[in-house]
This record gives C-alpha cells, sequence and structure tokens, in this order.
C-alpha cells in the first residue's frame, strides 16, 4: 500500500489574505456555500478549483460541513481530489455514507491506496458482505494484511499498527541498510526509525534514521544500535499502547506477536488521534452520552446510546425524591427548607463532578494504581473537608443574616460540610469500584454520584433542621 502524503499547496501567498480559512484553520461557512452553490449549479470545473488546493483534512472537513443531501453531488463533483488522503481523514460516519454509494471496486482502489491501518479503519464497521465485496477486489498482499488485521480485537495494537516498516539483519553495516534502502523500489518512503531483528525475525534493537546517515558505512548496525526498546503486544488495547507513547516519549514502536516475531509497528501520529479518540470517549461515557457522541452519529444510533441511561437516572431520581417525601409536613411548616435544600445538594453534586474527573482522569493515565489508591482517596477527602469548610462558612452566614435565623445557617452549614466530604468520596470510590469490577470507571459514574450527593444532600439539610428543632 502507498503513504499518505501528507503535503498540500499552499492556500494563498504570503501576505494574501486567505479566504478559505478563519484564523483558527476551520473552512469558512461563506467558502462552504460558495462550493456548494457551484456544485448545485453544474459549475464543477469552478468547485474542483476551489477544492484542490485545500489539505487532505480540509476536504474532509469540507463533507461534514455540508448539509447530508448534499455530499452525494460535492463527492461526484470532486471525484478527482476524493482521493485516499481525504477519506483517510474523514469523518468515520461521514466516510460509511460514501462508501456506501461506491461500488466495490472503488472502494479497494481507494484501500490499496492506503497504510494498512486507515484501510482497516475504513473496512472494519462495513457488513459482513460488503467487507468480502471489496476485499475480493484488493490485490492479494494488500487482502491479506487486512484480512489479518481484522483477526484482532477492535481497538487493539493489531488494529492499529501499520505493515510497512524497515527491518534489517543485524551483521549488515551501514553501507549495506543505506544501499538496501536506496535500491528497494517497494519499501515503504516514511519512517523514522529502522528495526534491527534476529534470523527469527525477532526485533533486537532499533536505530534512528539520524544515525545512520551521520555514521560511516563500515560501521555495523549491532554497535549502532539501540537494544533496549519499548515492544507492543499485537494484542494490547489501544488505550495502554497510547500510554506507553506518552511514558516513553516514543516516535515509533515494534509491535510484536504471541511468538515475539516483528509483525508491524505505531507510529506517533496514529497515536495522537488515540488519545483524542480515548478522551472523548471518557468524557462522553461519563455524561450517559454513549462512547460516541458524534454530531454526524445517524438520529438512531444517538438515541440508543443516551436513552438507556436517562432510564437509569430515572430511576436513581427516585432516591432524592423519597427522602424529600420523608421530610413533607416539615417543609409545610417551613417552606424555606424547600427553597434552600436545592442548594445543599446542588453544591455537594458539583463537587461530587470534580473529584470524579480528577479519578476517572487518573485512572485512564494509569497515574492512579492498587499502590496509591487508597492515599488518593485520603486526599480528595481532606482537598473536600477544605472546601466544605470555606462553602459552608460562606452559606452558614449569608442564610443566617438573609433569614435572621442563625440556627437555619448553623443548619445549612453543617448540611454542606458533610455532603461536600460525602461527595468527596463518592467521588473517589464510585470509579474506583467500577473499576475494580472490570467496568469502565468513566461509564455514567456522574449518575451514581449525583443520586449520591442529591439524596445525601436533603437527608442531611432536612435531617438536621428537624433534629435540631429549626421547624416549629
Amino acid at each position: 500500500m502507498s503513504e499518505s502524503d501528507p503535503e498540500a499547496p499552499p492556500l494563498a501567498a504570503p501576505g494574501v489574505p486567505d479566504t478559505r480559512l478563519d484564523k483558527d484553520d476551520r473552512l469558512k461557512p461563506e467558502f462552504v456555500r460558495e462550493v456548494i452553490d457551484h456544485v448545485e449549479a453544474g459549475e464543477t470545473e469552478t468547485a474542483r478549483a476551489l477544492v484542490e488546493p485545500l489539505h487532505p483534512a480540509d476536504i474532509a472537513d469540507l463533507f461534514e460541513l455540508v448539509d447530508p443531501d448534499d455530499r452525494g453531488k460535492l463527492a461526484v463533483a470532486l471525484a478527482d481530489v476524493l482521493d485516499a488522503d481525504v477519506i483517510a481523514e474523514m469523518n468515520e460516519h461521514v466516510r460509511e455514507a460514501l462508501i456506501d454509494a461506491l461500488d466495490p471496486r472503488q472502494v479497494a482502489d481507494i484501500a490499496g491506496e492506503m497504510e494498512t491501518d486507515d484501510a482497516v479503519a475504513m473496512i472494519e464497521d462495513l457488513e459482513e458482505d460488503e467487507q468480502r465485496a471489496i476485499l475480493r477486489e484488493l490485490d492479494p498482499d494488500d487482502r491479506a494484511a487486512i484480512e489479518e488485521a481484522l483477526t484482532y480485537p477492535e481497538e487493539s495494537a493489531g488494529r492499529l499498527m501499520q505493515r510497512d516498516l524497515i527491518a534489517v539483519p543485524e551483521h549488515w553495516t551501514v553501507g549495506q541498510v543505506i544501499d538496501y534502502l536506496r535500491a528497494g523500489d517497494g519499501l515503504t518512503t516514511d519512517f523514522w526509525e529502522i528495526f534491527v531483528v534476529d534470523p527469527q525475525h525477532h526485533p533486537i534493537g532499533t536505530c534512528l534514521l539520524s544515525w545512520v546517515l551521520r555514521a560511516k558505512r563500515e560501521v555495523a548496525m549491532a554497535d549502532l544500535m539501540k537494544r533496549e526498546q519499548t515492544l507492543i503486544p499485537v494484542e494490547m488495547d489501544q488505550e495502554e499502547v497510547a500510554l506507553r507513547f506518552q511514558k516513553y516519549a516514543l516516535i515509533s514502536a515494534a509491535v510484536v506477536d504471541q511468538s515475539g516475531r516483528l509483525v508491524g509497528m505505531i507510529t506517533v501520529d496514529d497515536i495522537v488521534h488515540i488519545i483524542q479518540e480515548e478522551a472523548s470517549e471518557d468524557v462522553l461515557l461519563m455524561s450517559g452520552a454513549g462512547d460516541e457522541g458524534d454530531i454526524n452519529q445517524p438520529i438512531l444510533d444517538s438515541y440508543k446510546a443516551r436513552v438507556r441511561w436517562l432510564v437509569v437516572n430515572l430511576a436513581t431520581a427516585l432516591v432524592p425524591a423519597t427522602v424529600i417525601s420523608l421530610f413533607g409536613g416539615a417543609i409545610e411548616k417551613m417552606v424555606v427548607l424547600a427553597a434552600l435544600m436545592p442548594i445543599v445538594a446542588g453544591v455537594g453534586g458539583n463537587a461530587g463532578t470534580q473529584t470524579l474527573a480528577v479519578t476517572v482522569r487518573a485512572l485512564a493515565t494509569n497515574q492512579l494504581t492498587l499502590s496509591n489508591r487508597w492515599r488518593a482517596v485520603g486526599r480528595e477527602i481532606r482537598v473536600a473537608l477544605l472546601n466544605g469548610l470555606s462553602v459552608a462558612s460562606v452559606i452558614g452566614l449569608a442564610v443566617g443574616l438573609w433569614f435572621l435565623n442563625p440556627l437555619l445557617g448553623g443548619v445549612i452549614a453543617a448540611a454542606m460540610l458533610t455532603n461536600i466530604v460525602v461527595a468527596g468520596l463518592a467521588g473517589a470510590l464510585v470509579p474506583l469500584t467500577l473499576e475494580r469490577w472490570g467496568a469502565d470507571p468513566a461509564v455514567a459514574s456522574s449518575i451514581f454520584v449525583t443520586m449520591t450527593t442529591d439524596s445525601m444532600g436533603f437527608l442531611l439539610f432536612l435531617g438536621i433542621a428537624v433534629a435540631v428543632g429549626v421547624v416549629g
């Protein structure tokens, strides 16, 4: 498979304002409208001339920005520039819709021009019969590479890795490597690192391309290479792969199979996408919006992803409602309690969400492990105590002065302090418990934390108010 070309012609000459992109490198609405107007008017040459200078990522953005009903016409008009580089940069939902409109031969041609990992990403979400039709049209080598990748688990290193790499035996000299690179017409053209392997094709070292260029021809690769390297098992989850790249500041890394043989490599440009994808997924899961939450996602898919957690939320909301009903008589006697109790619950919920976000992030980045989890919980409780004392002092003084009732001020201050501490404890323990049970700690943890802080907020405030006799 050929490598993608990240270069694109400049959009505007130096000093000349660009009419396509704004200051944040986003396509301007008027430019998008202009392209569509030319397409609808049948002026495809003009539309193509406007779009052709754009970077492939910007062309992909253009397809995402236009109305779904216009994408088919735009694809026909821009057929000459709608190449593998553009398809690889495209949002997956938009890409799937376009691919559905192409015949298997066209899709196979596009896949053949892509790097293996991009081709796999394009094909893996298609229906099985569509996959088979496309694979039949591919060259045997490309088909074998993609079929092998599809046997690995989703979101694993095997799906993510590229098969095209440079590997040389350890007994070669620098001169032999340079001659090999110059003579090998079928070799990959984009690489930063050369892998050194033994006769069984096990990676035993790596050598940066810059080292080879600066070394003398007679130097042996065994003497030039660095033997310490980070090897990625082929079935490792992509999130763990990203953490290794971040921890060891990697540019590329070798991927090995169960027998330790070199089967591919992963480069940092792939990891950038993974980090963004995993971070977005965790945020969406915490809110119960599903693991995608994409504005291009079909409406029915978004509905299915969100509604189940709203139903769960409906059930958990019954708990604080039940607590309030237990104090109905007290609220009838002193209506001000009904006005103040949402403050205790709301601030507690925000405090719990803060702790939850910190804990989930720490778990996702491996900062929080079995070795330090209880120390981290203790830290969050201390932070909650400090926050609670500060907020409770302010709200207690304000309520006492406003209602000319110091006892009521003391009640809300005590309830606020206690609920913020409870919120800190819940925000730390809920994700830790989910992670201990093997569940994703980001999955709707906020629903259970909010249930806890709401219920305890109402119970503490109303319970203390009744216990100390605020209600006459």
